[in-house]
């Protein structure tokens, strides 16, 4: 029986597959790259001082992705709805946990300070443990200009800065290098400028050191970087709804298709009907 019009015919645009296809593969390639970075970056000082372990979270987060962008790829090459429709409402919880995320941050944003402040504390004791976490500590300390998590004293947290007489450390009552105030001027850096300033009041220890905390240096920051970080948010968001877009739409042109194709068979079989 020769083909009709009606069966070359499809409802299915290659565009919409190739386009889904494409935004898989550009998360599929994130994914190796988080996979590489929790190989680098699996310590046991950061499994104290954090909540969860970054390396396994990092790695639950590269499975899960490459868990959506395989469904994703194929889904759309193979045109499969059972696929594109697990793809679709993974991503569209995630979007929605996000969104959630977000709205819950703002509304508790005095527990969320807490925790964070939790957190930095428990990075303070842990320090000398793990030379990625010190490294970690000393870049945000350098980038924001401050000292310690609410000021520079809650480097008596750590057991080689605590001023306790009973700490014999060379470091007592100092604080790190990162913490010092640097002069473009100086020729040769003084890594002993943090020695013993925890002993002195805050205004003289503000001539050496940033006296200032990072949790309110960062929270300054935020809210003077609003826009960008609204930025970085909405571009987040779009490509995640893209996705669930293009998923819909290859699903809702599949279905159609099916309909078509029954029908032909249908009229095949029963030309009268």
């Amino acid at each position: 029986m020769p083909r009709t019009k009606s069966d070359e015919f499809t409802f299915v645009s290659p565009g919409v597959k190739c386009l889904l296809f494409f935004f898989n593969m550009i998360f599929w390639v994130s994914v190796l790259s988080i996979y590489l970075i929790s190989l680098f970056y699996s310590t046991e000082a950061a499994l104290a001082c954090l909540t969860v372990d970054p390396a396994l979270l990092l790695m639950i987060v590269g499975i899960l992705m490459f868990f959506i962008t395989f469904c994703g790829c194929v889904g759309s090459l193979r045109e499969n709805i059972c696929l594109l429709q697990t793809f679709c409402i993974i991503l569209t919880i995630i979007f929605l946990l996000q969104l959630v995320a977000g709205v819950l941050g703002f509304v508790f944003s005095d527990k969320a300070r807490g925790k964070v402040t939790e957190m930095v504390d428990n990075a303070i004791k842990h320090y000398r443990d793990d030379i990625d976490l010190q490294n970690l500590i000393d870049y945000g300390q350098k980038q924001f200009n401050c000292c310690g998590g609410i000021s520079y004293m809650d480097w008596s947290q750590n057991m080689y800065f605590s001023c306790s007489k009973e700490n014999p450390s060379r470091e007592r009552c100092s604080v790190p290098f990162s913490c010092c105030l640097l002069s473009k001027e100086e020729t040769v850096i003084n890594t002993m400028c943090g020695h013993g300033v925890q002993q002195l009041e805050y205004l003289a220890a503000s001539a050496f050191i940033n006296t200032n905390g990072c949790i309110d240096n960062v929270v300054n920051w935020i809210h003077s970087n609003l826009f960008l970080l609204g930025a970085i948010a909405l571009g987040l968001a779009i490509p995640q709804l893209v996705g669930i877009l293009l998923s819909q739409i290859l699903i809702n042109q599949i279905q159609d298709q099916i309909k078509l194709q029954n029908y032909n068979q249908q009229h095949r079989s029963d030309p009268w009907s």
